[in-house]
């Protein structure tokens, strides 16, 4: 087993990690953060450093459950993560910078503190039922969160679904493709495995601020630079200024690629 200062220590990492990984087409970095004019690296700093203690919290749900229905365990992380979120506004004056990383890192912090060898199977046994559960009557509901809207209008389930079926984008792609680069710089592999996720998965930042059309352009992008032997190379990093800026020029958000990109790093340092 696992401490829960261990796995709350790794989580906060993969948030710093990620946010200081560049370039980054769609997403805050130290160099640039065109589509995202009001936050910056800072802003993402001080929200990692206000979420530690919930990101302990989180793996000592998992680690205290005692339960036989892991919905429960489940159950007992979402007001961690109200008050998870609340810390982090406060931290940035009422920013979102890690609304949707708080929800996955969450699930798989109180996974791996359950069960550090079973976590995608603990992920799944935790959210049976989920979308079913979170988008019934939201025809009722006053406001919606991008995820509803999204379901509502093109009827994806988005990070839910993601999450219900286990995370597959992360742990059938990007989890091996990171582990299989662990002899290039960290930037290097963070950013290449940024594009499997881009390019496998749907993520609704894009289609919020865009279209479908918008999220099929990206996801083009980041295979056409896998396919060029990533971004260190020239023909990668090309493709990769070219898709900055039809961010850039579209105003387009990678936010959920980035969420993942974050789950992705947490599992690989732990």
């Amino acid at each position: 087993m696992k401490s829960s200062k261990y796995l709350a220590d790794a989580a906060m990492k993969a948030l710093l990690y990620e946010v200081n990984v560049h370039p980054k087409p769609g997403l805050v970095d130290p160099v640039d953060n065109s589509t995202h004019l009001d936050m910056n690296v800072f802003t993402f700093i001080n929200s990692a450093v206000a979420l530690h203690p919930y990101l302990e919290e989180f793996a000592q749900a998992g680690i205290d459950f005692d339960g036989n229905d892991l919905r429960d365990l489940f159950k007992s992380i979402r007001p961690i993560g109200v008050r998870a979120e609340k810390e982090m506004f406060k931290a940035t004056g009422n920013i979102n910078t890690h609304k949707g990383a708080i929800f996955s890192l969450g699930i798989m912090l109180a996974a791996c503190g359950y069960d550090y060898k079973n976590i995608q199977s603990t992920i799944k046994e935790m959210l049976r039922g989920l979308v079913e559960n979170d988008f019934k009557a939201l025809d009722s509901k006053k406001s919606l969160s991008n995820g509803e809207r999204m379901f509502l209008k093109y009827g994806v389930t988005g990070i839910r679904g993601e999450a219900e079926k286990g995370y597959p984008t992360v742990f059938n792609n990007s989890l091996p493709y990171l582990e299989s680069q662990a002899d290039n710089d960290l930037n290097s592999m963070f950013l290449n495995t940024l594009m499997v996720i881009v390019s496998k998965s749907y993520d609704s930042n894009v289609v919020k601020r865009g279209d479908l059309d918008s999220l099929k352009e990206i996801q083009k992008y980041a295979q056409d630079i896998l396919d060029a032997g990533g971004c260190g190379n020239l023909e990668g990093k090309k493709i990769l200024d070219d898709m900055n800026k039809y961010c850039n020029k579209n105003n387009l958000s990678l936010g959920g690629s980035a969420d993942l990109l974050i789950v992705t790093i947490f599992l690989f340092l732990i």
